[in-house]
């Protein structure tokens, strides 16, 4: 029982975090399931917890009749991961920057970074070259003239 392949319907995994989106069918978790396995289903949801996952049950049927409400729990959910806050030395640039990073699964260039905080160029820079030199970022790319950024590895 305890060395059985069990699947997850949706794993949410940025920077290392677990979040693990279950959807349960009324007929497979609840109305046709046998004793064994609901154990099974209740030991997987442990194991998942116990290894610091963070798990979103949500019914089927509420996907379908009310998948407005499903899209704001799913919102929530991810809003968990990535906003989180940081060291109140830092101004609101400084941590709208670290928090950008968080979302991204990739290295940004500082060119999207003046997009998003709708910053100059030259602005964006002194922010990203600030965090480098406290080491709350690091150039991933030193190629002349472009650079791209990233979070230092938590």
């Amino acid at each position: 029982m305890n060395n059985a392949v069990r699947y997850l319907d949706l794993a949410y995994m940025p920077k290392g975090a677990k979040g693990c989106i279950e959807i349960q069918d009324y007929r497979s978790h609840a109305r046709d399931i046998g004793v064994t396995r609901f154990k099974d289903l209740c030991m997987k949801h442990s194991m998942l917890a116990l290894d610091d996952w963070t798990i979103l049950s949500i019914a089927y049927l509420s996907i379908v009749e009310e998948p407005k409400v499903c899209r704001q729990l799913i919102l929530a959910f991810i809003g968990k991961f990535v906003s989180t806050s940081f060291s109140s030395g830092l101004d609101w640039a400084e941590a709208e920057t670290l928090r950008f990073a968080r979302r991204l699964p990739h290295s940004f260039s500082t060119a999207e970074l003046a997009d998003h905080l709708r910053l100059s160029d030259r602005h964006t820079r002194r922010i990203l070259h600030g965090l480098v030199e406290r080491n709350l970022m690091m150039v991933t790319n030193r190629k002349q003239r472009y650079r791209t950024y990233q979070l230092v590895s938590e």
